[in-house]
């Protein structure tokens, strides 16, 4: 028996589920239902993301909340969902796939680039700067240039 799962098994895994907000992130979330999506969910929407386009993670949760009719999409598990897309991507290219979820068009909330996504910030900029996108470098951070205006909605 394998001890550990490839990236794409643990894609596939899970259920949705639908829990009241947890009173420690109240403050931030407000009160109401919260959506721990599944992976599959995460990836299908970062499938939807065109070449040129990007959605930040705010979005990303905001429409499996809306998808859900729930008040939010956990940050936590989205942004862990996040990552398990991005590296059964990479997994699948490996593999000779050619279709993948283009994770790396998906930008943190101010434009910045993911440091936990396979290769981390420099191959995401890489992919990006593929696709047309100017990335700014401050110290160890990047970010897109004016990425509000290549802004997809989902």
């Amino acid at each position: 028996m394998r001890a550990n799962k490839s990236w794409r098994e643990k894609l596939e895994r899970g259920e949705p589920r639908i829990v009241d907000i947890p009173p420690k992130m109240e403050k931030r979330l407000g009160r109401g239902k919260m959506l721990i999506p599944r992976p599959l969910d995460v990836d299908a929407l970062v499938r939807r993301v065109g070449k040129g386009k990007l959605i930040t993670q705010a979005q990303l949760r905001e429409r499996l909340a809306q998808d859900y009719g729930v008040n939010c999409a956990c940050p936590i598990t989205t942004g862990i969902f996040l990552r398990i897309v991005a590296e059964a991507a990479e997994e699948d290219l490996k593999a000779g796939k050619e279709e993948v979820a283009p994770y790396w068009r998906v930008v943190q909330n101010d434009g910045g680039l993911n440091p936990k996504f396979p290769g981390g910030v420099e191959a995401q900029a890489a992919r990006l700067r593929g696709e047309g996108h100017e990335i700014q470098h401050i110290g160890r951070k990047a970010r897109v240039v004016n990425f509000q205006s290549s802004l997809q909605e989902l």
